[in-house]
């Protein structure tokens, strides 16, 4: 048996135990209730039901049988590693580069990668992404930190929890903004007509709030930044979808692939122009503030000229 054990944050309270262990563990909800039918999962050293809400501070323990599990694969995949200590890794993700092993991509991930440069993660998150506490679409390029160990992925996802990471995303949209900042707050949640999407237009849906201002008017187009009041599925790409702004090359939300620039000249986007250019957070070890960022890569630069009017 490994026995693991996990303290109950404040904005994780009312959940319930087999759903809150399934996304902290990897492990399936119906597997989670086994081992509470097994009395394997105790709170605050009492066996509880299936559909026992959290607290704020209980603390779980939970044994979970050995077994041999699928494990990451180490892949020598080159990354852009901006920071590694022994608590964290910042990278710069590229665009086109999946997080974690998924159906329909097992390899060539950054968690493949990091499995290789890193040697040492955290066992939280799951034995496919272990450590991660945030993640970025697949064509969504920019900062990210990933935990090495369990102390830091606790912290760092407390921290997200409450709101104190700086997250600034720079992005490409379509049309000409009226204002030169202004605010989205729209709930969302899963589309209730296509369960892959998120969407604005659903009865039941979590708070999200997007602060953006206006960094440069183009041809047909705003470059804007975005910074994140929440950190919902989509964020971004959902609500300026929302506003009939849909963020260029987005084949999902907006399916804005190609626009008219100077000359009558068609520009083609083939991924969404989306790049998450700051994050900073306090260090789980030191205390320490630390911020990090990249420019936007060449693909979007070329855009952002393509689409200049001067």
């Amino acid at each position: 048996m490994q026995v693991k054990n996990i303290i109950v944050q404040p904005l994780e309270a009312g959940e319930r135990i087999d759903i809150f262990l399934s996304k902290k563990t990897g492990i399936t909800r119906s597997q989670i209730q086994g081992l509470i039918t097994q009395d394997n999962v105790l709170i605050n050293s009492k066996e509880v039901s299936q559909n026992y809400r959290l607290k704020s501070k209980d603390l779980i323990s939970i044994n979970i049988p050995d077994k041999k599990t699928e494990g990451l694969l180490p892949e020598p995949i080159p990354i852009n590693i901006l920071y590694k200590d022994n608590h964290l890794v910042v990278v710069n993700k590229p665009a086109g580069m999946v997080v974690y092993p998924a159906a329909g991509h097992a390899h060539g991930t950054l968690m493949n990668a990091l499995s290789y440069h890193c040697k040492k993660l955290a066992t939280m998150g799951g034995p496919l992404r272990p450590g991660v506490v945030h993640r970025l679409d697949k064509d969504t390029s920019g900062v990210m930190v990933i935990a090495l160990n369990d102390e830091a992925y606790y912290n760092l996802i407390d921290q997200f929890s409450h709101r104190t990471i700086n997250r600034k995303y720079i992005a490409l949209v379509y049309g000409n903004l009226r204002e030169d900042e202004g605010e989205i707050a729209l709930k969302i949640g899963r589309s209730e007509s296509d369960r892959k999407k998120m969407s604005t237009r659903v009865r039941k849906g979590k708070e999200a709030v997007t602060r953006w201002k206006v960094l440069k008017r183009l041809c047909n187009a705003t470059l804007i930044e975005a910074r994140l009041g929440t950190g919902r599925t989509h964020q971004i790409r959902v609500h300026f979808a929302s506003i009939r702004h849909p963020v260029l090359g987005d084949r999902t939300y907006g399916k804005k692939v190609e626009i008219e620039a100077k000359a009558k000249k068609k520009i083609l986007f083939p991924r969404q122009m989306l790049h998450a250019e700051l994050l900073g957070f306090t260090h789980p070890a030191t205390g320490k503030y630390l911020e990090f960022s990249s420019p936007v890569p060449e693909d979007m630069a070329e855009g952002i000229n393509d689409l200049s009017p001067d």
